[in-house]
């Protein structure tokens, strides 16, 4: 599958899930659909099926839901009154806008439970692949091949386990049992305290007894249940993360170079794509959740700059006025406007130094 083609794949199913979802809350509220659209600009095709018009437009960016009075001034016969979104509680308003982001993070609730139902998880098994020399470890008498079963008697399943236990140790003494040829054998050690850095580049302080993984992994699956759980944990994971990495943008703790637009996800989706069906269907997974919280941001002609409104609306007990809201779009689509500039001068710089097809297989 080609970087285009996966592009498209990965696009459409985000697009459609997000419209899909302000459109189904929309019709569960009582508003009119005037438009479901996969796509600006245009009209290439569509069909239209009593009120709504749904359609595929010429620019695949992105997609929208036009809804019946969705514009605080349109002038509106009666009889469309109350299917007006303008007209509906603010309560009803804040559920469908919420609706297109809360959707996106369903589908990755959706994706990672089916992969874990279907698919299990690949888990590194904590097997000993090194000893550092003068490491705790080391001294201590664990060898490689040791395959760590408990810390301070507490059993471990998985090499991030057993590191979580490790690090927050605090450099306390504690005993590490192993599993060597069927016996179990314990160890005691003192962690020590080493500067290291974290996904973000950031440099941090953590415990570690010197060794490092043979990369054996295992295979865990799950029961409905226990896939649903494990699903919704894997969301909530990525969310933080992805929270995480915007405010250190916005902070300039990470690099605005590493921002990237449709030339980086079309590379990333060819790569995903090349790597089985499994990989591109974890990036989808993925990339809904960035979606979700981009579009949850507080910045106005974004559903979190809408839904910021409506909250000021229920507090107040009046609507914004239009006026304040026009000046605020026009802020909100020049901040948008620049971080499109940001992004494909990125996308570019980043093409041009890497010369990476996208069509390339």
């Amino acid at each position: 599958m080609n970087s285009i083609f996966a592009f498209i794949v990965v696009l459409g199913v985000l697009i459609f899930v997000h419209e899909f979802g302000h459109f189904i809350v929309a019709k569960l509220c009582g508003v009119g659909v005037e438009k479901f659209s996969l796509g600006f600009g245009p009209r290439v095709f569509g069909k239209k099926y009593g009120l709504t018009d749904y359609r595929v437009s010429a620019i695949p960016l992105g997609g929208y839901v036009k809804m019946v009075g969705d514009e605080p001034d349109a002038d509106l016969p009666d009889e469309m009154i109350p299917l007006s979104f303008t007209h509906k509680p603010v309560w009803k308003r804040i559920l469908i806008v919420a609706a297109g982001p809360g959707f996106n993070l369903l589908l990755t609730v959706v994706i990672f439970f089916f992969l874990n139902l279907v698919v299990g998880v690949f888990v590194l098994k904590p097997t000993i692949g090194e000893l550092k020399p003068d490491s705790p470890a080391q001294i201590s008498g664990l060898r490689v091949g040791d395959e760590v079963v408990a810390i301070d008697g507490t059993a471990v399943d998985s090499w991030t386990h057993m590191a979580g236990f490790i690090s927050n140790n605090e450099g306390r003494s504690l005993s590490v049992t192993v599993l060597r040829d069927e016996e179990t054998i314990t160890y005691r050690m003192r962690p020590t305290r080493i500067t290291d850095k974290n996904i973000f580049g950031e440099e941090i302080q953590r415990y570690v007894i010197g060794i490092t993984s043979a990369g054996d992994v295992y295979t865990q699956k799950y029961g409905p249940v226990d896939a649903l759980y494990q699903g919704v944990v894997q969301t909530g994971r990525i969310i933080e993360l992805t929270i995480l990495s915007v405010a250190k943008i916005i902070s300039g703790k990470i690099s605005a170079k590493n921002i990237g637009g449709p030339v980086a996800i079309a590379q990333m989706a060819g790569q995903q794509a090349r790597q089985g069906i499994v990989s591109l269907i974890s990036f989808i997974a993925l990339l809904s959740v960035n979606l979700a919280i981009l579009n949850f941001l507080p910045i106005p002609v974004l559903d979190g700059g809408h839904l910021l409104f409506f909250l000021i609306e229920a507090v107040i007990r009046r609507p914004v006025s239009i006026r304040t809201r026009e000046i605020a779009q026009q802020a909100g689509i020049f901040l948008l406007i620049l971080l499109m500039i940001l992004v494909f001068y990125n996308d570019i710089s980043n093409w041009i130094s890497g010369w990476t097809p996208l069509g390339g297989n």
